[in-house]
């Protein structure tokens, strides 16, 4: 884990970067650019944003979800919850220096909540899914674990809160949706409350007489009376509270409404809110910026607010609610903490600089996590000097560029271009198909490919397996750099669907895939609670707010035949075809596919074919080894044919000449690649994209959903693919109506792996029944040998600042 990110690391340490005013590499805002980590501190971000964090940086773990300052202002205490090693560290808090770092192997684990005793000799942390809370004995540069306060099963303590006496601990009890009171002294419960669902922290009041606890999982604030915890009040403040922190001065308290982007404001003991701080970049923004942690500077005028979408630091007039500059962090920041007596900022980011390369990974020998995308991803703090005036204006400016929000790109579509430059202007494209797949790196399919930015070495399906999707490629545009925003299929989904993950599903994705619980609230059947995901957020919300027609195969959707929408997607539901097989990979494709075809051929008879269809295939997710079902080759040969099925049966019909088929991935986390974790397969096919060129524009998963949207005529969902670089590129401006037909892959489609196959046993043990509930890591290791041999050596990582 620790090795593979070394590298670009090397020479960095904490190098301070003065990033107001320097140079934004070129390859920026749509251009042909890698993402990831760059040798000078900088990145580039999946969808095109520029990381360029102020201050000195310093490497954490994976995912730095909390934070806390001692008491007496000297050390920092970070709670890193990632998915696979998790962590507890100590920072000296005026060097910057980790001095000392506690790791939890799954399932143990850590989750969000810290607070100190006001002596600073204890240190409580949460532990999610252990259902306990961590107690450590503080000394100097030393934390000692001691006996944990235990709680019942199920209860996931989150954010913590202690009074001022140190003797009342609270937990919001994020599993059960309640909030406890412990006695510090016997750790034992003294009381409990009901509070909204999945509550996320717990804040008190100054005089310690009312407990406000933040409901993650709806709109609400619980209102309680700190001493018995009866309910006051119920506030609605908007979707997804989270922090939340109190003025010093006027004893406000700031809750941070995360995808709603603003910051609610209630007074001492009130029950009501006060105010909205709008966080918004720009006027008329859609949801993005995600407020995710707040603090407030001693003298009590100044809010700082870390917008984890938008990797800034907001500085709030708390007087006025102005906005008064943005301060450039690293990717997602999670908690802001006010330091060294008001001079200095302490950020976490949770996703540091992103990823990098992944070559070595899957390794057939090394179970590696590290070339896992899911835990390639490690966290940094950004100390912050609280800048001047004029230093903040230069971070504002900064931060825009990066954010893209200055940028006119998306308007310039250049002269005729078939994608239109707002939503409702005219194209000849009037219909857009939009097909999801399952977790293959570029490298995978296109290494080999012949053109384009691959690496052979690393390619498992070639010309045998996936003959459709390479000729495809071939033929009309190869993307070669192109990115999944998501890392796996829990937070890939959202991206592909809604243009977002939200603080929900970023949290607690990790946990579920490391086996520390919750895998309930984050899998695809995530949406059994409407509270979890923001309301009408995806593509076909808003097309049917437009009235514009679609159809659904598949998409959301679980359950035996007849196919059942999940129940937080009515609208998807009443345009769902329920004979097309949801996610079930002992069923294949090309049977899903052979339904998609007797509506589509009644479309072509009726005239009738939607403006907009989506269409799940996911079977080059594979089985592994499993002896007795398909081999990996057999599976992603018959998920090339049923896409290659699909294509074929468009160019043929009337409606080839007005259509684009859009294909890619949900995610990348399956293989390895040779540029970044998350560079995947797309493919964009239409008489006006058959081409034959390379377009390696850097594109993601928000901009193939960009483009949908202005060809079927809807506005963006959100701040990413609103910023989004149109595939304008992939496009001609005349066609070419050359037919496509289906190939039908050399590759066996009913190969089955035997039973010596390798690593069959543990394949055997792996979970199939939806997706990415096999061990990740074990998966790509099967596929792998399954295709090059359990003895094929992969190559070494390469340093990802070489390729920039």
């Amino acid at each position: 884990m620790r090795d593979i990110l070394r590298r670009w690391w090397v020479g960095l340490g904490a190098l301070t970067l003065v990033m107001a005013g320097s140079a934004v590499a070129a390859a920026a805002h749509g251009g042909s650019g890698l993402v990831g980590p760059r040798p000078d501190g900088t990145a580039l971000t999946t969808y095109g944003w520029q990381v360029t964090p102020a201050g000195s940086q310093v490497r954490l773990g994976e995912k730095p979800f909390g934070a806390a300052l001692s008491p007496d202002g000297k050390y920092l205490a970070v709670s890193n919850d990632g998915d696979n090693l998790q962590s507890l560290q100590l920072l000296d808090a005026a060097t910057h220096r980790v001095v000392q770092h506690i790791d939890y192997k799954a399932p143990e684990a850590l989750f969000i909540g810290l607070v100190w005793s006001p002596d600073g000799t204890k240190l409580y942390a949460s532990a999610g899914g252990n259902n306990k809370i961590r107690v450590y004995a503080h000394s100097g540069d030393t934390l000692t674990e001691g006996s944990p306060i235990a709680l019942p099963a199920n209860t996931f303590p989150a954010g913590l809160a202690l009074s001022a006496d140190g003797k009342r601990l609270y937990a919001a009890e994020n599993g059960n949706g309640q909030v406890a009171e412990f006695d510090t002294s016997a750790g034992t419960v003294t009381a409990t409350a009901k509070t909204g669902p999945n509550p996320y922290t717990v804040a008190l009041s100054a005089d310690g007489s009312t407990a406000y606890v933040s409901n993650w999982g709806t709109n609400t604030v619980s209102v309680l009376d700190a001493a018995t915890l009866g309910t006051k009040a119920t506030l609605t403040v908007g979707s997804h509270p989270t922090a939340m922190t109190r003025n010093p001065v006027t004893k406000d308290l700031y809750i941070a409404v995360t995808d709603t982007d603003k910051v609610a404001v209630i007074g001492p003991n009130a029950t009501t809110v006060s105010r909205y701080l709008d966080l918004a970049p720009y006027r008329g923004a859609p949801v993005g910026t995600s407020p995710e942690g707040l603090d407030v500077s001693p003298d009590g005028r100044t809010i700082y607010v870390a917008n984890a979408g938008n990797n800034d630091v907001a500085v709030v007039d708390a007087a006025t609610g102005t906005v008064d500059g943005l301060i450039p962090t690293g990717w997602y920041p999670t908690t802001v903490t006010v330091a060294g007596n008001g001079g200095s900022l302490l950020v976490t980011n949770a996703k540091g600089l992103g990823a990098g390369p992944n070559p070595g990974g899957p390794n057939p020998v090394v179970d590696d996590m590290s070339q896992y995308v899911g835990s390639m991803i490690m966290g940094t703090l950004s100390a912050v000097p609280v800048p001047g005036k004029a230093e903040l204006k230069k971070f504002t400016r900064q931060v825009r560029d990066n954010d893209r929000f200055d940028s006119s790109a998306q308007s310039a579509r250049g002269p005729k271009s078939v994608v239109p430059a707002r939503p409702g202007d005219p194209t000849p494209i009037k219909h857009v198909i939009y097909i999801v797949k399952e977790n293959r790196t570029y490298d995978q399919v296109f290494g080999s490919l012949g053109k384009g930015n691959g690496d052979p070495s690393l390619n498992l399906f070639g010309d045998d397996s996936a003959p459709n999707q390479r000729a495809l490629a071939r033929d009309f545009v190869t993307l070669d750099n192109f990115y999944a925003d998501g890392a796996v299929s829990s937070d890939g989904w959202e991206w592909a669907t809604g243009s977002e993950s939200n603080s929900y599903n970023e949290h607690l994705w990790p946990v579920a895939y490391s086996g520390r619980g919750r895998s309930d609230d984050v899998y695809t059947n995530q949406a059994t609670d409407p509270g979890k995901i923001t309301g009408d957020s995806r593509i076909w919300d808003r097309l049917d707010d437009a009235g514009i027609s679609y159809r659904n195969y598949g998409m959301w959707a679980n359950g035996p035949l007849p196919a059942k929408v999940f129940p937080t997607e009515p609208r998807l539901a009443a345009h769902t075809d329920p004979n097309f097989a949801a996610l079930n990979l002992t069923l294949t494709d090309n049977s899903r596919v052979d339904e998609w075809t007797k509506e589509f051929n009644q479309f072509v008879a009726d005239g009738q074919l939607p403006t907009m269809e989506f269409l799940r295939l996911g079977n080059d997710h594979t089985q592994g080894t499993t002896p007795g079902v398909l081999t990996p080759a057999a599976m992603v040969a018959e998920n090339d044919l049923a896409v290659g099925r699909v294509v074929d049966a468009v160019s043929h019909s009337p409606y080839w000449k007005d259509t684009a088929v859009f294909i890619t991935e949900d995610d990348a986390q399956d293989g390895p690649d040779h540029v970044d974790a998350h560079r995947t397969t797309a493919l964009v096919v239409s008489p006006y994209t058959q081409t034959g060129k390379v377009d390696s524009t850097q594109y993601s998963t928000v901009a193939m959903m960009r483009t949908m949207e202005l060809l079927a005529g809807i506005g963006p969902l959100t701040q990413f693919d609103a910023m989004a670089t149109p595939m304008t590129a992939s496009f001609a401006k005349k066609p070419n109506l050359t037919p496509f037909s289906a190939i039908t892959p050399s590759q066996s489609l009913t190969q089955v792996n035997g039973a010596d196959a390798p690593m069959a046993a543990q394949s055997e043990q792996m979970d199939f029944s939806d997706a990415d509930l096999a061990p990740e890591q074990q998966l790509n290791q099967a596929i792998w040998e399954s295709v090059k041999g359990a003895d094929s050596p992969m190559p070494p990582p390469i340093d990802h600042g070489a390729d920039n």
